[in-house]
């Protein structure tokens, strides 16, 4: 019979944060099921995700972000600097 791991056991034997583990879960990025509020994974899905995670040659897949806004103050100083120096 397979091993039910709880976030808080999948914390421990990855030592990944939990967020993180909620994200991953979540966004379906990681093998997991939930039952009702609470996340559980086999810990033979786990393993085998990990396996095919290790050290391949694709790049890193990362989340896709929103570039932080450049406050109004920067750009007219930048653009003050820029006026002066012609």
């Amino acid at each position: 019979m397979t091993e039910i791991l709880t976030v808080q056991d999948l914390h421990t034997y990855l030592k990944v944060p939990k967020p993180t583990l909620y994200a991953l879960a979540q966004s379906g990025r990681i093998p997991a099921a939930k039952i009702g509020k609470h996340w559980r994974f086999r810990r033979e899905d786990i393993d085998q995700w990990l396996r095919a995670q290790q050290w391949s040659n694709r790049p890193l897949q990362r989340r896709n972000r929103k570039p932080k806004a450049v406050p109004a103050s920067i750009i007219t100083i930048s653009q003050q600097a820029q006026d002066s120096s012609k």
